[in-house]
């Protein structure tokens, strides 16, 4: 998810779109650990689709 998209979201749409991402890495890890996991690329873009919508949270509080 792109970064213009996040932010047209709102804030608790983030923190939904957050905890969904989160339970996809954790399953993603499991796979991995069990050598079920394809495509390892995707890991990686998950936690950085997570770290850019928790940092335009941020942005968003240190703007008030």
């Amino acid at each position: 998810m792109k970064a213009n998209e996040i932010r047209n979201l709102t804030t608790t749409e983030i923190e939904a779109k957050i905890n969904e991402l989160k339970d996809e890495l954790f399953s993603l890890r499991f796979q991995l650990a069990t050598g079920q996991l394809e495509n390892t690329s995707r890991i990686r873009t998950i936690r950085k689709s997570i770290a850019r919508m928790k940092t335009i949270i941020n942005e968003r509080e240190t703007n008030k």
